[in-house]
C-alpha cells in the first residue's frame, strides 16, 4: 500500500537491516551461537564496572528527571580520553570541540542536515563502505554520489572523487565521508588519500569515521587542528563494550560543534548511556587495556590461519575484524555464509565477501573449524 502522505521516493529505499539473512538458516544448536557480524565487543563489561553502573542507576539516576542535556561531565572526560590518545597537550582539545550523539548514527544525521538539507549539497562515498552515510542522506533527500575502490588494495580512487568533485553540480558535492579504517574492508587511509582530503577546499565537509580507532591507534586528530572543515566521529560502541548504549562523539573545530549543537535533538542521551560512556572514560584502562590486545592478536591468529586455505582471498585488517573473498569458482560466497550460520556462525555477507567480527579465543577457534569442515567437503 501507498501511503498518500509520504514522499514518492521513500518508496524506492530499503531499510537497513541490522542482522541481514538472518531468517535465511538456523543453526543446529541455538544455544551456541557466534554472533560475529556486527564487529561489537564479543565481551560485555566487565563485573565490577556492570556493578557500578547498576549502583549509578539506583542511586544517582532520578528516573522522573531529564538527563543532562549539555553533556559536560562526558564532554570532559572525552576531550581528556581525546588529548591523551593522540599525544597530544591536555589542553589542545576541550569540551568545546566535542559533540555527543545517539550513536555515531545521529550525529552523522546532524551532519547532513547542517551541510547538505534544502537542495545545498550532495555527498561522496567510496564503496563499500559503511552503508548508513548514504541511506540517511537518501532519506533527506541528498543526492549520494559513490565512487569505487581500487580492487587490489580498497583505496579510493581520488582521480574519480576529483573528476566528481569538478562535475557535479547543482547541488555541488559539499560533504565527503571517509572511513579510518575503513569498513567492511579493514584498510586504514593511505598517505595518498589523506594528502587528498588536505586539499579539499573549506567549503567541503571532510567527515573522518574513526569508529576502530582502538584498533588502528592510527588517528587524524593532530591534522584537525589544521583543516577547519574536518570532522573526526568515534564512538563507544566498539572497544569501550558500550554498543547497547548508542554512545558516540566527534571531535571538531567549536565553531562547527556550535552548528552541531543547533541541529540536535534535546536531551537525546538517555541518563543511564550517559553514565554508562563516562564511567568507560573513567575506567578506560581497565576497560581498553584488557581487552584490544587480546583481539589484536587474535586478529593475527586469524589471518594467519585462514590464509593457508587457497580457497581464501583474506585481507590486512587495522580493525576489530577482518574481510575474506573467495578465490574458488567452485562454492559461492552466499552457500558459505549458509553453512556457516547452520552450524552456528553469523558474519556479515557483503561486497562479495565476509565481513567476520574477531571474537573471544573460542569463537574464534570454532569459526576455522566451521570453515574448515565447509571446504574439506
Amino acid at each position: 500500500m501507498v501511503l498518500p502522505f509520504i514522499r514518492s521516493d521513500l518508496a524506492q529505499f530499503s531499510a537497513y537491516k541490522p542482522h541481514p539473512g538472518s531468517d535465511t538458516a538456523q543453526p543446529v544448536d541455538s544455544t551456541q551461537i557466534d554472533r560475529l557480524d556486527t564487529n561489537e565487543s564479543s565481551e560485555d563489561l566487565p563485573l565490577e564496572l556492570q556493578e557500578k553502573l547498576v549502583w549509578t542507576y539506583q542511586e544517582l539516576i532520578e528516573n522522573n528527571r531529564y538527563p543532562d542535556g549539555g553533556h559536560e561531565k562526558l564532554k570532559n572526560a572525552i576531550a581528556t580520553y581525546v588529548n591523551e590518545s593522540a599525544h597530544l597537550s591536555s589542553d589542545t582539545f576541550t569540551p568545546v570541540n566535542i559533540s555527543v550523539g545517539n550513536g555515531s548514527d545521529e550525529l552523522i544525521r546532524s551532519l547532513l542536515i547542517a551541510s547538505c538539507l534544502k537542495g545545498e549539497g550532495s555527498i561522496i562515498v567510496a564503496e563499500p563502505t559503511f552503508s548508513m552515510y548514504g541511506i540517511l542522506a537518501k532519506t533527506l533527500g541528498i543526492p549520494v554520489v559513490n565512487l569505487t575502490r581500487d580492487k587490489s588494495n580498497f583505496a579510493i580512487d581520488i582521480q574519480a572523487a576529483e573528476n566528481a568533485i569538478k562535475n557535479t553540480q547543482n547541488p555541488p558535492i559539499r560533504t565527503v565521508f571517509v572511513v579510518h579504517p575503513n569498513s567492511p574492508t579493514g584498510n586504514a587511509l593511505t598517505t595518498a588519500e589523506i594528502d587528498w582530503l588536505k586539499r579539499l577546499p573549506e567549503n567541503i565537509l571532510v567527515v573522518i569515521d574513526e569508529a576502530y580507532f582502538e584498533f588502528s591507534q592510527t588517528t587524524l586528530g593532530a591534522e584537525l587542528l589544521q583543516h577547519p572543515n574536518w570532522i573526526i566521529l568515534r564512538t563507544f560502541s566498539k572497544a569501550f563494550r558500550l554498543a547497547g548504549h548508542r554512545v558516540g562523539y566527534c571531535i571538531a573545530h567549536p565553531d562547527a560543534i556550535a552548528i552541531l549543537e543547533k541541529v540536535r535533538l534535546p536531551y537525546n542521551l538517555p541518563s543511564v548511556s550517559l553514565a554508562a560512556a563516562l564511567i568507560a572514560m573513567e575506567n578506560r584502562q581497565l576497560m581498553l587495556l584488557e581487552s584490544v590486545p587480546q583481539i589484536l592478536t587474535e586478529r593475527a591468529k586469524l589471518i594467519q590461519a585462514l590464509s593457508q586455505n587457497a580457497n581464501l582471498k583474506v585481507w590486512d585488517s587495522d580493525a576489530n575484524f577482518i574481510f575474506v573473498q573467495l578465490q574458488s569458482p567452485n562454492i559461492d560466497i552466499k552457500t558459505i555464509n549458509q553453512k556457516l550460520r547452520t552450524s552456528g556462525t553469523v558474519v556479515r555477507e557483503i561486497h562479495e565477501g565476509l565481513r567476520i567480527t574477531i571474537g573471544t579465543p573460542a569463537e574464534n577457534s570454532r569459526t576455522l573449524q566451521r570453515i574448515e569442515a565447509i571446504f574439506s567437503k
